[in-house]
């Protein structure tokens, strides 16, 4: 974890957008996830790049389906990849939110109806056994409060149509959080080095996506520790029990009804699941 500490949104930036710009964008994306169907870019309303504007819509994202009885249960970290960074002509990863209904068992059977334009990535996901909120979070401090980590998929959904997005479109729809997949095998940071891991990915049996636990910000615990800052900064810190995907480990790979993902991440295993003809 000896890597420099990637950039931080620029969240205490006065907001250049105005508030009814950010509620239209909102809107709009609530829209679209609550009628099946992507929708245009919300750079129109917010700009490309404006990542104060971003975070406001994500928030009241969040807040709507929070208050629609949605339960936190963690983070995802987006953009940890420089091929990515690079495409989106961004130099910083984002995050995004975890509700408790977008989790899956290994080997499920996930609607795909339930997940717009879904594209899958793997990753190694940590499950916190302490909070992230006091102290200086150091290496060692958030090495720490790692209870154990298992292999994921993450399944991105974007409702923005044709994957359209700038690093302002992703912010804004939740970093383009739809679902994700844990295995069932536990390591404890004792057992393994998470930027050793080795992982392929196959869709249908065939291989679509290898990475290393390097791909992702150079340590998937740097991108642990660069999250639990800016989630604290934001008055809503890292807590015991949560979960956290750390970001991808090699490239993201489209995926349609009835096709089945697997991903191996070694040590940590293998992990599955069928996207369904089902609609929702």
């Amino acid at each position: 974890m000896s890597n420099p500490t990637p950039a931080a949104p620029d969240t205490a930036a006065p907001a250049a957008t105005e508030p009814d710009a950010v509620t239209a964008a909102a809107d709009r994306l609530l829209a679209a996830q609550a009628a099946g169907v992507p929708c245009p870019p919300v750079r129109d309303l917010i700009g490309r790049t404006d990542v104060h504007a971003a975070y406001a819509v994500q928030q009241r994202v969040v807040r709507a389906r929070t208050a629609a009885g949605g339960r936190v249960a963690g983070r995802k970290i987006g953009l940890t990849s420089p091929a990515v960074q690079a495409q989106l002509g961004v130099d910083r990863p984002d995050f995004g939110v975890l509700f408790a209904d977008m989790q899956y068992p290994d080997g499920a059977a996930v609607p795909a109806g339930s997940i717009l334009q879904p594209r899958a990535e793997a990753e190694i996901a940590f499950v916190l056994g302490a909070d992230l909120a006091e102290g200086d979070l150091s290496p060692e401090q958030v090495r720490a409060a790692v209870d154990h980590a298992v292999a994921a998929v993450e399944i991105c959904g974007s409702r923005i149509a044709g994957w359209d997005i700038s690093f302002a479109d992703t912010v804004a729809d939740n970093a383009s959080a739809g679902a994700y997949v844990l295995g069932t095998e536990r390591r404890s940071l004792r057992e393994f080095e998470p930027r050793e891991a080795v992982m392929t990915m196959s869709v249908d049996g065939e291989q679509v996506s290898t990475g290393t636990g390097a791909a992702c910000l150079g340590d998937p615990l740097l991108a642990l520790q660069w999250l639990a800052r800016q989630a604290r900064d934001l008055g809503d810190p890292l807590r015991a029990g949560q979960v956290v995907l750390s970001g991808a480990l090699g490239p993201m790979r489209p995926v349609g009804p009835g096709s089945t993902v697997e991903a191996t991440v070694a040590p940590l295993g293998t992990v599955r699941f069928t996207l369904s003809k089902e609609q929702r």
